[in-house]
């Protein structure tokens, strides 16, 4: 009998104290949460936000460039080999037509009839 008291005591008193545990947890995530919360940044008031330019909004710029020619000597090349440590910038090409489709559908085949 003794054992059996000493038994049903343990089998209620683990999962007692397991679900003590869990709450002190979570009841301290909670508050550490909070915590942090309070800690953080408040967002920008109206008059601290960003305004435009007295100018206005920025124009996009759309143009032609000139790529920059590659010297082609036969020997390989690697970036610091090229002029301007391969940092030449490019020029802004003669022509600024936008380029002819010449009948291409874009970027899925060739345009033409399917089979």
């Amino acid at each position: 009998m003794q054992l059996a008291l000493n038994h049903g005591l343990v089998i209620g008193a683990v999962p007692l104290a397991v679900g003590v545990v869990l709450v002190a947890a979570l009841i301290g995530a909670v508050w550490w949460g909070r915590r942090r919360q309070a800690r953080r940044t408040t967002p920008p008031r109206p008059e601290e936000q960003p305004r435009l330019p007295a100018s206005g909004p920025v124009a996009e710029v759309s143009e032609r460039r000139e790529p920059a020619e590659v010297p082609r000597d036969g020997d390989r090349l690697t970036p610091h080999d090229m002029p301007g440590f391969g940092n030449q910038g490019t020029r802004t090409a003669k022509d600024q037509s936008p380029p002819a489709n010449e009948g291409r559908s874009g970027a899925f085949g060739s345009g033409g009839p399917s089979a």
